[in-house]
């Protein structure tokens, strides 16, 4: 078992003194998906937003590459290795698909490298490819959840952070997305994933925890959880 390359140890978070997060620890291996689940309003997004440094926790740590980065900046993350997704997508929805994508390689000022990360999100995401010069607000829910990915995929992440992937994604379009999450998974990037939609997010993961009111009730492999009855019966309705 390899070791973790992101570690979160007891953190704790408030908005405007309200605590919210209540001495959470995770831990996300290199080359695994690992999937935060629970329902909404349970803290999901603000560990994720805690661990890509867009809030800081009151208390406890966050380290990465063995390195603590409990206090650094969200832009400063990217640098380190840590790409975040946020819920919602938050294109640039002024700009075109390319101008989107170019920003999510700001880190980096070598053209040629730049133009073949493109190519890579374009085939990964080949729909990219043919809107590139195409105003990102003029495109469907799906296809702006694929250039918010693919964003995400331009800095080389070591760790890709996914918020709500199906929020406002029809069924058919969900499976789809989450396919492609298999297949950057499956080309060497390591992933933490926040879904509501609990079934689908553990059927590709590695591992799972389970988020209730601000802490972890439960956590183990995807198949554990899947197969859990307290799982099944508040999440699945089973």
């Amino acid at each position: 078992m390899s070791d973790a390359i992101l570690k979160v140890h007891d953190i704790h978070c408030a908005y405007d003194a309200v605590p919210v997060i209540h001495g959470i620890s995770l831990e996300v291996r290199e080359g695994e998906i690992v999937a935060i689940v629970g329902a909404n309003g349970a803290g999901k997004s603000t560990t994720m937003r805690t661990i890509a440094g867009l809030m800081h926790p009151t208390q406890g740590t966050v380290s990465f590459l063995g390195e603590d980065v409990t206090r650094t900046a969200g832009y400063a993350m990217v640098t380190k290795g840590i790409s975040f997704v946020p819920e919602g997508r938050r294109l640039f929805s002024k700009l075109t698909v390319r101008e989107n994508l170019e920003l999510g390689a700001y880190t980096e000022n070598n053209r040629p490298v730049i133009e073949e990360r493109l190519e890579e999100v374009f085939t990964l995401f080949p729909i990219l490819k043919n809107r590139a010069n195409q105003v990102a607000e003029t495109m469907s829910g799906g296809e702006q959840q694929m250039c918010a990915i693919a964003r995400g995929l331009m800095s080389k992440p070591k760790l890709l952070m996914l918020d709500e992937l199906s929020l406002g994604l029809m069924p058919s379009l969900v499976e789809k997305v989450l396919e492609t999450v298999v297949e950057i998974n499956r080309k060497g990037t390591t992933i933490l994933l926040v879904e509501q939609m609990v079934q689908e997010a553990l059927e590709i993961a590695t591992r799972g925890y389970v988020i209730q009111t601000g802490r972890i009730v439960q956590e183990g492999t995807a198949r554990e959880l899947l197969e859990s009855d307290s799982v099944r019966k508040a999440y699945m309705g089973m």
